[in-house]
Order: C-alpha cells, then structure tokens, then sequence
C-alpha cells in the first residue's frame, strides 16, 4: 500500500522547510504529528444512553477506526450526572490513518462548513497542540444527513511535537490548514 499524501508531503517538502526556517541542526528536531484525537461531548446522553452508542457510530465513520464512549470522572448534581455514566465519544488517530483523516478533514470536509472564511488560530494551547472544533458532524461525508437526528459538533485535537505554538502553527500551515488571515495582511 502506498504513503498517505500527507506523510509524503511531510517528508519530502515540511521536514526541509521547517529545517530551514527554525535552523534545526537536526531533521529529528523538527516537530511532526503525532496524533488526532476526536473528541464528542454528548450532553443530552444523560437521559438517552442511545446517543452515546450513536456518537461512538459517527467518529467509527468518519475516522474508519473504532470510537470508543468516554464516560464521567465524577458526579455533578446539578447535571444530574454519575461518575462512570457514558457521557461522550472518542478516538484516537495515529500513523495512516491520522493522515489520511488529516487529507479528508482539509480538503472534503472544511470546505463544507458554511460560510467558511478560514479556521481561527486562537486554538493553540501553548504547548504546540491544537484543537479545533467543527459544529456540524454532517461536513463529513461519511455521515448521511437523512440518518442524522441531531446536529452535534466535536474537538479534533492535532497534537505535535513542537515545543511552541509558533513551531506547531509553521507546521499545521506547511500541511496546508487553511489558517484566518489577520486582516492586515489582506
């Protein structure tokens, strides 16, 4: 089977750019991706367990990799919420298959939220990781809008070995996240 695009295009053009750009005086310095994690928060689970099952169902499509359900740490009242209630969905992504969902996310699905101008780059954590969140699970096209019975959003979670955000955003820009332009650059 052949590379993903993306690890191809990692290899070949951001190793050297980035090596270039921050003066890394070895190829192993330069921050690569080490994983995506998808993350669905799932409110409502609290009185219908089958909204978990069915969070867990959409990430399994949209990643090709099995979702597992994220359950509760601790009791909060005031949610009418118990610790080990299934709360969520989440699946991690790493290697191919991080970079191929990486490909669908930037050129199927981003284009598909409405009125897109750009993703923000407020989301960096200090750290050098990123998160995103997308509102609509239907801009993936694995998901079929006639199935869906509620809208719900998630975090997809780009986390890099970069040590700053200003390494990781050279990085997520070099892979050709489409980044807001400041407006005084316009």
């Amino acid at each position: 089977m052949a590379n993903p695009r993306m690890k191809e295009k990692y290899v070949n053009e951001i190793v050297p750019a980035l090596k270039e750009k921050f003066q890394y005086s070895s190829v192993m310095q330069v921050p690569k991706l080490t994983k995506i994690v998808l993350n669905k928060g799932i409110g409502a689970a609290v009185a219908d367990k089958k909204l978990v099952d069915q969070g867990v169902e959409e990430l399994s499509l949209i990643t090709g990799q099995r979702a597992v359900a994220t359950i509760a740490k601790t009791s909060v009242s005031n949610f009418k919420l118990r610790e080990g209630m299934p709360i969520g969905a989440k699946v991690t992504l790493r290697g191919e298959k991080m970079y191929e969902f990486l490909d669908r996310l930037m050129t199927v699905a981003l284009p598909r939220v409405r009125d897109f101008k750009g993703i923000s780059d407020k989301g960096f954590d200090g750290r050098g990781n990123y998160t995103l969140g997308v509102t609509e699970q239907i801009i993936f096209p694995e998901i079929s809008i006639e199935k869906v019975n509620r809208i719900s959003g998630m975090d997809i979670t780009f986390v890099t070995s970069a040590t700053s955000d200003e390494e990781s955003l050279a990085l997520l820009k070099a892979f050709g996240m489409p980044f807001v332009k400041p407006a005084n650059q316009e």
